[in-house]
């Protein structure tokens, strides 16, 4: 089994470069969807309703993920430390079912060829996380400042959601060392059909 990683800031396009593998037959673990559904766990709700108060839920008891953002991403030191906070309740289960994922690929691949048996790793902050060190590749996917800020405001942030999320990762995880593995990268400044492209060479390069 071949795994590969994608390394990237937010906006950056790892969700199109990741989807774009996984149109060639490529698994994809997505911790940002493996982290809305822990958030639906029970007692991962109580967690974060203890720690940031009733009013994080909806009228269905579910809980508002932009509420929490609003606690968690900011420049100040009290955003700091509800991150933390939050990171401590969600990111252990986060880990264990990517963990899982990865096993439950693992024994399908078992005696097959690895072209045949691609995960890609869809993880923020994938090599602080320590995940970089099982990939076999690491994609970085980079793009033009200004092309990225423009597709954070295509989601409707505001320029201070922008600011209090680029100030938490500034924060905490912008300089990291890539670990010795074999690294290529995608430029998704251009339009759809040059990022697709670069994709798929990659893919045309792995080993049969």
């Amino acid at each position: 089994m071949i795994v590969i990683g994608l390394i990237g800031r937010i906006g950056a396009g790892k969700s199109t470069v990741a989807a774009r593998f996984a149109t060639h037959g490529a698994g994809v673990i997505d911790a940002d969807r493996i982290a809305h559904d822990v958030l639906e766990e029970g007692d991962v709700r109580r967690q974060v309703v203890e720690r940031f108060g009733p009013e994080v839920l909806d009228a269905d008891g579910r809980i508002r993920r932009g509420a929490v953002a609003e606690r968690v991403f900011g420049p100040g030191p009290a955003h700091a430390e509800a991150l933390e906070a939050l990171e401590a309740i969600v990111h252990p289960r986060v880990r264990r079912r990517i963990a899982a994922e990865l096993a439950a690929a693992r024994e399908r691949s078992a005696g097959g060829p690895a072209r045949r048996h691609v995960v890609v790793l869809d993880v923020p902050l994938l090599v602080q996380a320590g995940w970089a060190d099982v990939c076999d590749l690491l994609v970085v996917v980079e793009c033009a400042e200004p092309v990225r800020r423009d597709r954070l405001a295509a989601r409707r942030w505001t320029a201070e959601q922008q600011a209090a999320r680029e100030a938490a990762w500034d924060r905490k995880y912008a300089v990291a060392k890539l670990p010795p593995r074999k690294i290529l990268t995608v430029d998704t400044s251009g339009d759809l059909a040059y990022t697709l492209s670069q994709v798929d060479r990659i893919w045309s390069g792995l080993s049969d």
